[in-house]
């Protein structure tokens, strides 16, 4: 962990404060979101259905409107946006714990989403730009203060919770009204480059600029390649969860063995994150660093596909065993996974931008990762009940990992025919002069 923070002051001031800022948003967020569906259904008593749209629209909100929060950030520069989008979650989160009324709580729950469509692709871009040629070990560090406020978030969450809720959402506000002070005090003004002036000396318009980033094939085909990742590590979240429950029960072993899937997914990153890109930048190139972690991610379903032959016991540690040890497994094979691939992931889309639009391109490359783990996730969902129904408990495991096999291809032949490495700039014409 020493090691961790050295690296970490080796770097400019805004990339160390950058780096807390995310730490910072994902404690303030994973300290409440958690636990606002037990609150709507709970206290407020609102119908699944309603609990479903609240939660939804925060989501929608979030991956619909990512490509206007990078463009945003190109134009106007990266700091007004990541300050918006703070104010945006204060009002949010303050909001939630403070109405109970059906249209305020789905305005609540959009501004929140919305503003981390503002903040997410400013903050990636004003990283990238800031680190410089150390990009990807900024990137690594990087996801290790997005994990540990994963990690830290819910713990927090459910002592406040445990109070109250209306604390929770207060205390979230506040970590996020603090935030906003700090940044508007101690970080840089800074901007990328979203100048591209046509021969008649004008700026190009939004619209036209879309249209190179839609023209830029590779981009787009890694972009397609990438969901697969998502899709796969968001199973910590959902299918592996589910696997547990189905042969642990719903007590508190059931319960424990959940939390180990998110402590070992979390603190893995935590411990190894900076060892593991250090290691892969010393022996492989980015398309194959990219290759070997979406083969991991794939990989990490074997497990689970392995225990569908083993017989399930009556009870017993037997039961325990199966139950607990092969999900863990997995995570931690997925947290693996995206320990290689992140960091040259996040490099890869600026290197394929050309170091230009670069909020847009991440904003644009969330919104297509957004509908494909909604996709994926649908499918996934679906698989399992397709399991559950017909007694194939393999069947959604075989597919995970043909995803992750199909996926790591992809990004493979990507890497051979040299689709991965940056564009060639074109010169810009002068503007013109009266």
């Amino acid at each position: 962990m020493k090691g961790t923070l050295a690296q970490v002051r080796s770097y400019e001031r805004s990339v160390q404060l950058l780096m807390v800022n995310q730490f910072t948003i994902n404690l303030g967020f994973y300290m409440l979101m958690p636990y606002l569906a037990t609150h709507l259904a709970g206290p407020l008593g609102l119908a699944g259905w309603l609990v479903g749209l609240i939660l939804g629209v925060r989501n929608f909100s979030q991956q619909g409107m990512f490509l206007i929060g990078g463009t945003l950030a190109d134009r106007l520069g990266y700091k007004p946006m990541i300050i918006a989008g703070m104010v945006l979650r204060i009002v949010g989160f303050a909001t939630l714990g403070l109405v109970d009324s059906v249209p305020a709580l789905i305005a609540a729950s959009a501004a929140t989403g919305l503003a981390g469509a503002l903040f997410n692709p400013a903050t990636r871009a004003y990283l990238a730009a800031d680190a410089g040629e150390r990009r990807v070990e900024a990137f690594a560090l990087f996801n290790v203060f997005y994990q540990a406020g994963i990690l830290l978030g819910p713990l927090v969450g459910m002592l406040l919770t445990g109070i109250d809720f209306r604390v929770t959402c207060l205390t979230a506000a506040g970590i996020f009204a603090v935030l906003s002070i700090v940044q508007i005090r101690a970080l840089p003004a800074r901007r990328g480059d979203d100048t591209q002036v046509r021969a008649d000396g004008q700026r190009e318009s939004v619209l036209s600029q879309w249209r190179g980033i839609l023209a830029n094939r590779p981009f787009l085909l890694f972009s397609l390649a990438m969901i697969g990742s998502y899709v796969m590590s968001f199973q910590v979240y959902l299918a592996l969860p589910l696997e547990v429950r189905r042969l642990g029960g719903q007590d508190t072993f059931g319960t424990a063995a959940v939390a180990v899937l998110f402590a070992v997914s979390g603190l893995s990153t935590i411990l190894f994150q900076t060892k593991v890109t250090a290691w892969c930048k010393a022996r492989m190139e980015p398309g194959r660093a990219l290759t070997w972690g979406l083969l991991t991610m794939g990989v990490a379903f074997v497990p689970l596909l392995a225990a569908t032959a083993v017989p399930v016991p009556d009870g017993g540690v037997g039961l325990w065993l199966l139950a607990a040890v092969p999900p863990t497994l997995a995570a931690l094979l997925l947290a693996v996974g995206t320990m290689i691939a992140y960091p040259f992931e996040m490099d890869t889309i600026v290197r394929l931008s050309g170091d230009r639009l670069v909020a847009t391109h991440y904003g644009l490359y969330n919104t297509i990762c957004g509908v494909g783990i909604t996709l994926g996730n649908l499918l996934t969902g679906a698989a399992l009940d397709a399991a559950r129904a017909a007694g194939m408990s393999a069947l959604p495991w075989i597919a995970l990992l043909a995803l992750g096999l199909a996926c790591a291809a992809a990004l493979f032949g990507l890497h051979r025919t040299g689709r991965l490495a940056p564009p060639v700039r074109e010169a810009q014409p002068e503007p013109a002069t009266a």
